[in-house]
């Protein structure tokens, strides 16, 4: 019997996004104002309108930080709103002496044991901060020949918005939410740079204090010194300290958040999406055909950049198939269960979880990383089994109404073990679809939707210090579909170019083979 439509494995939870009539009125309003959104949702009319009413929903759900967020050594907090004068992204900053000093120490491959592998080679900008170090196998490969790692590098970029881990309860339901890394187990950015360093399947070193003793001899010591002040390195661990504050202060800049792709020009009525664009935007928002932003959190109604996070920071066990290649998955037995370890132990539920929720409700979950950059990545998914995103958005589309494409003539989730098969999402679309029906989508609206993704693309390396870009000719608009009035294009003469990138200072390092 396929086990995806066995009742009594799959969770079937409620609703985590419901309408309210705030979200119904801008609905309505866009409705009203816009042909071109009104022909979209009329071929789903009562699915486009729960749709759309998620997207305003998720804005007011969703609290949204500063656009260009600032290092904190403390635990993440949940992000506050931005104010409404913080609604246009502000031009990117030059780096601050601190953010300098550590894009230095995140560039610098003398800092793994043996020397060659930095920081930037796992989190390339060109490949979607989030790259293999030569490897083909879908894990990262670390400082020695042989040494591979769990998991796919997770994108280290807009993480400065990743709020602090705890569980979220609303409307009946609980989930995990924020940390970094896959599994959540970091409380902020600082920690999640320095424990790469110690990792041997990553930077190999054996302590803290040998990490500090190369910083001392690099080019940059006495930048170091000239914050931390001249006797820093005699106290090797306060140093080792201060080296995860420098690479947390630099991944805060405007270098990994620059919101500056086609689709913030977008939104700011500084660009025009192609017509496949536009309709893998509507694919991608429409709760009856890819349902992605129930989960991908976005509002494309808003200027506001960081209510464009494209996450709600939660953990989903999806079923994404096992990863053969990975050097522990040889062992049939061994399973990566994600927030249930092995690289972390379990948490402890907060107060705030009923009685009756167990954590092994949660055990092969893994946290949803942002889309924003997601086309330039090299691989997809916690364990990098997919090679190309049009197979994940296709995984999507046919998990359920075509299980044996994915997991072989059982057509079972293979990748947990069969205690934790019911923790995989089943309680929307596509998820909730029928063995042997159509799929969510067609083959050519998995193309545009792969098209509207890649609009989410930053131009990077994005420019620490860029001049300000040629403002839009008067009236210019864009395409916006809740814009009440889309003015023209104008004409390519006139027409302002997006920003240019240049190379940073310090360029991500290349592959090692």
């Amino acid at each position: 019997m396929n086990f995806f439509f066995m009742n009594l494995s799959f969770k079937a939870l409620p609703s985590k996004r419901a309408c309210e009539p705030s979200q119904q009125a801008f609905l309505a309003q866009g409705l009203a104002s816009s042909p071109w959104l009104l022909s979209v949702l009329l071929s789903g009319l009562l699915g486009g309108l729960i749709g759309l009413s998620l997207v305003g929903l998720s804005a007011a759900q969703t609290p949204a930080p500063a656009p260009t967020p600032s290092f904190n050594p403390a635990p993440n907090k949940a992000p506050n709103k931005a104010p409404n004068s913080a609604a246009t992204p502000a031009t990117p900053a030059p780096l601050s002496d601190l953010q300098n000093l550590g894009q230095k120490i995140f560039t610098d491959k003398s800092l793994s044991e043996p020397a060659g592998t930095a920081c930037a080679n796992c989190h390339d900008a060109n490949k979607g901060f989030a790259s293999l170090n030569g490897s083909r196998i879908g894990v990262a490969l670390g400082s020695l020949p042989h040494s591979f790692g769990l998991r796919n590098p997770m994108q280290n970029a807009y993480s400065a918005f990743v709020p602090g881990f705890t569980f979220r309860v609303k409307d009946g339901d609980t989930d995990p939410v924020g940390g970094l890394f896959w599994d959540g187990r970091a409380a902020n950015l600082q920690r999640q740079a320095l424990d790469p360093f110690l990792s041997p399947v990553e930077m190999n070193n054996v302590s803290g204090a040998q990490v500090a003793a190369k910083v001392a001899k690099s080019p940059y010591a006495n930048q170091f010194k000239a914050i931390y002040g001249s006797t820093i390195f005699n106290n090797p661990s306060l140093a080792y300290e201060k080296i995860g504050e420098a690479i947390a202060a630099f991944e805060g800049s405007s270098f990994l958040n620059a919101f500056n792709s086609k689709y913030d020009r977008f939104v700011q009525g500084n660009a025009q999406l192609s017509p496949n664009e536009k309709n893998g935007m509507s694919l991608f928002m429409n709760p009856v055909k890819g349902n992605c932003a129930s989960c991908h959190l976005m509002n494309p109604s808003s200027k506001v950049p960081s209510d464009n996070l494209f996450t709600d920071f939660a953990f989903y066990a999806t079923g994404i198939p096992r990863n053969t290649a990975i050097p522990s998955n040889a062992n049939p037995s061994f399973f990566d269960l994600g927030l249930c370890g092995p690289q972390r132990s379990k948490p402890a539920l907060t107060s705030n979880v009923p009685s009756n929720v167990s954590i092994e409700k949660f055990c092969g979950t893994f946290r949803m990383p942002s889309l924003r950059n997601v086309a330039n990545r090299e691989v997809f998914m916690h364990n990098g089994f997919f090679k190309n995103l049009k197979e994940v958005v296709s995984f999507y589309a046919t998990r359920n109404t075509n299980p044996k494409r994915w997991y072989g003539p059982a057509g079972v989730p293979n990748d947990l073990p069969a205690a934790y098969l019911s923790n995989i999402v089943s309680d929307r679309v596509p998820f909730n679809l029928q063995p042997n029906g159509p799929p969510a989508l067609t083959d050519a609206e998995v193309s545009d939707v792969v098209a509207f993704l890649n609009t989410l693309s930053d131009d990077v390396p994005a420019r620490p210090n860029p001049s300000t870009p040629a403002p839009n000719p008067p009236g210019f608009a864009g395409f916006n579909p809740f814009n009440p009035s889309p003015a023209p294009a104008p004409p390519p003469a006139t027409q302002a170019a997006p920003p240019q990138a240049r190379p940073a200072a310090n360029p991500s390092p290349a592959p090692l083979r």
